[in-house]
């Protein structure tokens, strides 16, 4: 297996490169079990944050991030965009998105009692990677259906398209990777 290396302030790491399909690859980033890092990349998203009420993300990935940075900002809480709707929730938002790494059309999900809580506060959306913007556009889409204003869009990684986005803050580029684990030009 191929990997590429990444540097995150003081801690370095070797991303995986994994296919997504025969002419296109990805690093694998993972910040979940890594809590290191999460404390790393947290603490540099934050010097470039906005003033904002509310971190929201999505699940599974941004969940460690999200929750890092809302405790060294000592956020009372944070919201998470489910993939399914949990007995506990009051009622449900909903959005279809498609991301990278998933092989299939999911489901977004926003707690009705959450949403109540983003009306008319600055939200800051947050997650790992940003590549497609799909999941991205489920948050935002979540966020002002709520009533939420968005005041930021940050990632750790901004990969392939979205490494030029000027409405994204992230850390790094992540690239785009050909099947003998060189960067795609």
């Amino acid at each position: 297996m191929n990997y590429y290396t990444m540097n995150f302030g003081r801690l370095e790491r070797h991303l995986p490169i994994c296919k997504v399909t025969d002419t296109l690859y990805i690093a694998g980033f993972v910040l979940l079990g890594d809590p290191e890092l999460c404390v790393e990349c947290a603490s540099e998203l934050l010097k470039l944050a906005p003033e904002y009420d509310y971190i929201l993300t999505a699940e599974a990935k941004g969940i460690p991030l999200a929750h890092e940075m809302a405790k060294q900002h000592n956020d009372d809480r944070f919201m998470v965009a489910r993939k399914s709707p949990k007995l506990y929730m009051t009622g449900v938002f909903e959005v279809d998105v498609r991301s990278i790494t998933t092989a299939r059309r999911q489901k977004l999900y926003l707690d009705t009692a959450d949403a109540a809580m983003l009306r008319g506060k600055r939200v800051l959306i947050v997650d790992d990677v940003i590549s497609t913007g799909e999941s991205l556009r489920a948050l935002e889409y979540l966020a002002e259906k709520a009533g939420g204003k968005i005041v930021g869009k940050m990632a750790v990684l901004g990969e392939g398209d979205a490494i030029g986005r000027k409405d994204i803050i992230a850390l790094q580029p992540l690239p785009l990777f050909n099947p003998d684990g060189t960067v795609k030009e």
